[in-house]
């Protein structure tokens, strides 16, 4: 049996990847373990890693939290030195890893200098911040390609990449968008007692650091919280990432007022999309705005830069500055941008299902280590 890993540092990559893991767990052609690092395995974001045990995957393994919490460069060589440990002693024949996060770029590093194949989820994309140089970096090593869409499949290509390693399989997380297990609205209120006089009245704020305009996020902060205060809408509001900077919005977060706005470490990606789904609009600068928001129809207010070149023009998304005017203006449209279209410009709902027959194609697993620029 192949042996398979699949890597994930934070509660975004599992909800990617995790439809793709349940597939490998009941083939009976691979043996598969679960590497859990990162954000998993920091209180202060809400220890994650136990919704992925939660979920029936028990073949995992651990890695030791970081020591290092406020340095990135710092935090993937404690990524590298951990993974590597572990690689080396379960000695498996595919490492998957998704993304544009610091942990995926060791599990490529990591792969590429062990002579083990990497398979990388949505590469080709761009990502904003430093995110997207990492995302390519991330490509550079991986020896498969398994992409949201053509776009993506074209910047491979762009990249040096044979065109033959790279399938096109949509955004796995909308697996279980378009399923029918999502919680209901009524069991997630029960579950997040916080917010059951929320009715769905409410809207989601999620911010994350630039790690490129790090001095321009306290100011920013400012603007953008007393824009929602003076709003006076509830909001459901979620920590961002641990990049560097995340400690400054943490700090703005915990000053908000307890009437209108109900802060968590972190929501359980089901329950986040069912949310998702029932809110009024979602708004912020994280990827969910601009990925996961269009397929339910659910408006977004971009807030920025972050996601800036990852989406074309869109009912859906309002892009703004971080000022508090302008925002306080998005918000007053959002009641006429209501009832959208769905959006699968990101997948259909079967991405593990084809990644599966990929993988159990015996062809795949003669693709070699050493890799070549194709030139276009």
């Amino acid at each position: 049996m192949k042996k398979i890993v699949f890597l994930t540092g934070t509660r975004a990559d599992w909800g990617k990847i995790k439809s793709l893991v349940s597939e490998v767990k009941d083939s009976k052609s691979f043996e598969y373990k679960i590497f859990i690092c990162g954000m998993h395995l920091l209180e202060l974001y809400g220890s994650t890693y136990h919704e992925i045990l939660k979920d029936g995957f028990n073949e995992v393994a651990f890695s030791k939290p970081y020591q290092n919490h406020d340095s990135m460069d710092l935090i993937l060589s404690e990524a590298i030195e951990n993974f590597s440990f572990f690689i080396k002693d379960y000695q498996p024949d595919l490492i998957v890893i998704h993304g544009d996060r610091l942990e995926a770029l060791a599990g490529a590093l990591v792969g590429a200098f062990n002579n083990i194949l990497v398979a990388h989820i949505e590469g080709g994309e761009v990502s904003g911040t430093i995110d997207e140089s990492i995302r390519h970096s991330i490509s550079k090593f991986a020896h498969l390609h398994f992409v949201a869409n053509n776009e993506a499949y074209i910047r491979l290509l762009q990249l040096g990449e044979k065109k033959e390693k790279i399938f096109t399989i949509g955004s796995p997380d909308i697996d279980l968008m378009l399923s029918k297990k999502l919680p209901t609205f009524e069991y997630v209120q029960k579950h997040y007692y916080q917010i059951k006089n929320f009715q769905k009245d409410y809207a989601i704020f999620i911010y994350h650091p630039v790690t490129t305009e790090i001095e321009a996020l306290e100011n920013d902060l400012i603007e953008i919280t007393n824009a929602l205060i003076e709003s006076k809408i509830n909001y459901i509001v979620i920590y961002p990432n641990n990049d560097n900077g995340s400690k400054i919005i943490i700090k703005h977060l915990t000053q908000l007022p307890e009437t209108h706005f109900k802060v968590f470490t972190s929501i359980k990606f089901e329950f986040f999309l069912t949310l998702l789904k029932e809110a009024k609009f979602i708004i912020g600068n994280s990827s969910a705005g601009i990925r996961e928001a269009p397929v339910y129809g659910t408006p977004c207010i971009n807030i920025g830069t972050r996601q800036e070149g990852r989406y074309k023009k869109d009912n859906h998304i309002l892009s703004i500055n971080p000022k508090k005017e302008e925002i306080l203006q998005a918000i007053q449209k959002i009641p006429s941008i209501q009832n959208l279209e769905v959006n699968l410009h990101f997948g259909t709902g079967n991405s593990a299902k084809k990644f599966i027959k990929i993988l159990e194609n015996p062809e795949i697993w003669k693709t070699k280590l050493q890799k070549k620029f194709i030139d276009l």
